[in-house]
């Protein structure tokens, strides 16, 4: 496994990564709010619930009980703010901060900021998809970002990033290499028995979600597949 460092990559269109910057720090304020004043109830209330979300009918006794009532269609929104543990929020917001700076740069700021959330949506839907009856509530960024990572890959797959190969060497190679071997690992796992906590049906919504949007999203002119760059760029 990888994980990623720096890429050679620099914004060409944008002078800041406004949004990716912001969503990072969305992100790890909530994460303190989790660790200071949250317990687990209050937490899973913004969680995706499969079993609640398609059955609106449906108010679990333990929200009630933490008085909090947070409507399950918004949840697809919440769930991505809110992660398991410190590791789970640092894994998705290294990817995030890697990766998200050039897609934000290829469809600008707002269009970069309704895609991140549009991946998260889709990947908890798919997530709740595949096993509706489930009672088990889902948070984490891991759907969005999985969009951010396909559509770098879609849109620059030859540049060169630096990662950390199993978590000590360091590595220069090519991003087509180094995501294509995580959606590669995400592709497998959703074949082999469901065991731990990894939700990784949400991770091939949000690849799906990201690989399609950007297509769509991205700034007239910009170039899908680096074409244009040189071998090595």
């Amino acid at each position: 496994m990888f994980v990623p460092l720096h890429d050679e990559n620099p914004l060409k269109a944008i002078r800041f990564p406004w949004v990716t910057v912001l969503l990072i720090a969305a992100n790890v304020l909530v994460y303190f709010l989790e660790a200071t004043r949250l317990d687990e109830v209050a937490i899973a209330s913004f969680a995706i619930v499969p079993r609640e979300l398609f059955d609106t009918s449906l108010l679990p006794v333990a929200v009630e009980t933490a008085g909090l009532q947070v409507p399950e269609r918004l949840t697809l929104l919440t769930y991505m703010f809110f992660h398991g543990d410190i590791l789970h929020l640092a894994g998705n917001m290294l990817f995030l901060w890697v990766f998200g700076d050039n897609v934000e740069d290829a469809m600008g700021h707002f269009k970069f900021l309704i895609f991140y959330l549009a991946c998260g949506v889709f990947a908890g839907l798919v997530h709740g998809w595949i096993d509706p009856t489930s009672e088990v509530p889902l948070i984490g960024a891991s759907g969005a970002v999985a969009g951010v990572i396909a559509a770098y890959l879609v849109l620059h797959p030859r540049v060169r990033v630096w990662v950390l190969a199993l978590k000590a060497i360091p590595l220069r190679i090519s991003a087509a290499f180094a995501l294509g071997f995580w959606i590669l690992i995400q592709v497998v796992m959703v074949l082999l028995p469901q065991v731990g906590p990894v939700a990784w049906w949400a991770h091939i919504g949000g690849l799906v979600a990201g690989a399609v949007l950007v297509v769509v999203l991205r700034r007239p002119g910009v170039r899908l597949f680096d074409k244009g760059l040189g071998v090595g760029a």
